[in-house]
């Protein structure tokens, strides 16, 4: 075996075993609240309105119309949010844009300087900044990494957010309807689905995070829970204050 091939092989191996999610995506964080919230909030619209003693079919018909309501607003919030984010940043690579444009060895020296903060020689500093800066695209990538902190081939996209939000939002909220849609005539088959949905969405949550399943799952359950519970009681005393 040759010298290259053994030097080779921890290098491959690091490669293989060192890879990283994708945590800059325009999809997870709307996927994720959008289910929770979807959950969360039906569900306490729904056991507020049983509160209150009202009939089945009004409790249904909330639910149905809490998910359309959310699911729409949920997807119009994000649209909105990603996008006013997403103009903000491309507004602001124009400015550097223009920069490197009028002003490229200020640009580079400005470089060099945060290669040279980091422990980089000076002169080694001023020569990579010198040949990132060749490419006038490439320059544009590199000073938004180091100065903006933002990737510009990786900007999130606003209808992506929207969609994932919508769907995300429709599914969550459909778990507390869901058993009233295939005959259940009280409120405590909606709550236990919606409430092993809610720690099902913790579990899977703690698949792209550092916590544990099982203090994820709970953490959701209990928040959850907690909403269903006050949102009940308040329906039941304006039940009885109305009635």
């Amino acid at each position: 075996m040759s010298a290259i091939s053994v030097a080779e092989q921890p290098h491959i191996a690091h490669r293989d075993n060192h890879t990283h999610r994708d945590v800059t995506g325009g999809w997870l964080r709307p996927a994720v609240f959008g289910a929770m919230d979807g959950l969360v909030s039906n569900l306490a619209l729904m056991t507020g309105v049983a509160g209150g003693a009202l009939s089945q079919q009004t409790i249904v018909i909330t639910g149905l119309a809490g998910l359309a309501a959310g699911a729409f607003s949920m997807a119009a919030g994000e649209y909105t949010s990603v996008a006013s984010q997403r103009e903000l940043v491309l507004a602001e690579l124009e400015i550097e844009r223009r920069e490197l444009r009028k002003h490229p060895a200020d640009e580079l020296l400005e470089l060099a300087a945060r290669y040279e903060s980091r422990g980089v020689e000076p002169k080694l500093a001023r020569e990579v900044a010198r040949q990132l800066s060749a490419d006038p695209e490439q320059a544009l990538e590199v000073h938004a990494r180091e100065e903006l902190g933002i990737d510009p081939s990786d900007l999130p996209s606003p209808l992506t957010a929207a969609l994932s939000s919508f769907g995300a939002f429709a599914l969550g909220a459909l778990l507390p309807v869901l058993p009233y849609l295939l005959g259940a005539t009280t409120l405590w088959p909606a709550v236990l689905l919606a409430l092993v949905g809610l720690f099902g969405c913790g579990a899977v949550v703690a698949r792209v995070t550092a916590r544990t399943w099982w203090f994820s799952g709970l953490r959701q359950l209990a928040l959850g829970g907690a909403a269903a519970g006050v949102t009940y009681a308040l329906g039941a005393l304006l039940g009885t204050a109305l009635g």
